[in-house]
């Protein structure tokens, strides 16, 4: 069995006790972290790391994930959700992913979140135009060679395109509301038959770094008998079930078209709400939704950049929280938030909600954002008590940082300026399940040149592929934004953006 001592180190455990440890040895054996204490004795085989002007903490969790947009940083302008989605998965049309651009473009990101100090994920892939076994097994080797903890679903809907929004239908000409029918989704029997096979294949895989989630995408992008048979696999196998709800303002606006009440009472209502669940985004939540979200023990991915991006509204952090409600962060795909970068993404969680909430006792604190971006997010993905938080017995799931470093120089707090000052340049080692994935800026599980290469060699077959599928979303835009009008036009009860009039006048 290898270990690891990191000796004299500055330890921040983000337990629930908050242990804190200006200098101590923490020793790492096999997978776990062995003890923790003061001039702890080497054990065989083992490494030690001076950790002298170091700080070694809990690897960050990226809580919520979509790996399939890693070749879209920086490639959509911004725009509310429904129309940024025509381009993201567009309807119809498009073109087959090769497995080998699907492992690519996974391996891209698990190098990103590694180099940065994330040392978990939570993805939530959609494979379009259709999903294969090859595909999903080609996330799964990305994330098994990488080196990276992930939890992995499959996001699928099953639902005809014109049927997840409100007034679309009406708006379609029935030449596109064909072609929208032809797109023919996987059947329930067959969605639920490739995550029987993939759990089967890849669940608590690979000394329990790699596992399954289960994902309806959305409650109402999925036929009401795959939301159930989701629940149930969900229950039996204890998998986190992922699931987008309110998002956006347009979002409130079907609940209240279709359904005649939130998508919240909805998904609750047909009893797919449960402490497995992880309630993506959560934005357009009313009081009421919001008991029950808190009395179905679910957890609750915040993505504030992507939010931002999309304008899509800012969550109710504070009563959300108030409500005992855990709430984890993620960045959300690349597209959506242009990097996968979570000590921005904590920094803006703790910005963001400043300009929402006037009593300012009540603003987030730099601790909350750094549990919500560790131990929090575990508890999400089912792996409380597991990572998470540096205790003895847990996995080494560990990042190094420097703090001779101009992030924290001078050092006045050290929580406030992880999460303020830091942007992942003074990260110099991480650990995932007690092996060393990256010292000093050079990964060790990828060779990074030569996966930066063959991305470039594939980019312009990528490219010309989907300047094609680019014609039906501008075919199709100018509808998507009447629609988009029309859900401006009804009336909601609630906001979740800021407008001039909600500001006193002089």
């Amino acid at each position: 069995m290898t270990a690891t001592i990191f000796r004299n180190v500055r330890l921040l455990t983000l337990d629930a006790q908050n242990r804190e440890f200006d200098a101590v040895d923490v020793r790492v054996e096999g997978t776990v972290i062995a003890a923790i204490g003061s001039a702890l004795p080497d054990a065989a085989e083992c490494r030690s790391i001076d950790g002298a002007g170091k700080l070694l903490m809990p690897g960050l969790i990226n809580g919520h994930f979509h790996s399939p947009g890693n070749f879209n940083k920086g490639a959509l302008d911004d725009m509310p959700l429904e129309l940024f989605m025509l381009y993201e998965v567009p309807p119809f049309e498009c073109p087959p992913t090769p497995p080998r651009l699907q492992y690519l473009r996974t391996m891209l990101g698990a190098a990103e979140m590694l180099k940065s100090g994330v040392t978990a994920v939570h993805d939530d892939p959609f494979y379009v135009p259709s999903l294969s076994d090859d595909l999903t097994d080609a996330t799964m080797s990305a994330y098994a060679d990488s080196g990276i903890r992930a939890t992995v679903s499959i996001n699928m809907p099953n639902v005809v395109e014109y049927d997840k929004y409100p007034f679309l239908y009406d708006l379609l000409p029935e030449v596109l509301r064909q072609k929208m029918r032809e797109a023919v989704p996987l059947t329930t029997r067959q969605l639920t038959s490739a995550y029987r096979r993939f759990i089967a294949r890849w669940h608590n895989t690979h000394q329990g770094r790699l596992r399954a989630a289960v994902s309806c995408s959305a409650p109402q992008r999925v036929e009401r008998d795959y939301l159930h048979q989701l629940a149930e696999i969900s229950i039996a196998f204890d998998l986190p079930y992922n699931m987008h709800i309110l998002e956006t303002r347009l979002q409130r606006v079907l609940g209240q078209e279709r359904y005649g009440r939130s998508l919240v009472r909805y998904a609750h209502d047909e009893g797919v709400l449960s402490e497995r669940s992880l309630v993506i985004h959560a934005i357009w939540v009313d009081q009421a939704d919001m008991d029950l979200l808190a009395a179905s023990g679910c957890s609750i991915a915040h993505n504030p950049l992507c939010n931002l991006k999309l304008g899509s509204g800012i969550m109710p952090f504070r009563a959300l929280k108030d409500r005992g409600i855990n709430i984890c962060l993620g960045s959300d795909e690349m597209c959506s938030d242009d990097s996968v970068n979570m000590w921005a993404v904590a920094k803006a969680g703790g910005l963001v909600h400043k300009i929402t909430e006037p009593d300012y006792l009540r603003w987030p604190k730099a601790q909350e954002m750094l549990e919500c971006a560790t131990r929090n997010a575990a508890k999400a993905m089912r792996l409380e008590g597991i990572t998470g938080q540096i205790a003895v017995g847990m996995q080494a799931d560990l990042i190094l940082l420097d703090l001779d470093t101009l992030s924290f120089t001078p050092l006045n707090d050290l929580r406030r300026q992880l999460v303020f000052c830091e942007n992942g340049s003074s990260v110099r080692a991480v650990m995932v399940a007690g092996t060393m994935v990256m010292e000093e800026g050079r990964l060790l599980t990828v060779d990074e040149p030569a996966l930066r290469a063959e991305i470039r060699e594939h980019w312009t077959e990528y490219q010309r592929q989907f300047q094609a599928v680019d014609h039906w979303a501008r075919t199709l835009e100018p509808i998507y934004r009447k629609m988009y009008a029309l859900t401006l036009q009804a009336d909601v009860p609630i906001s979740r953006k800021l407008s001039y009039a909600e500001f006193p006048r002089n």
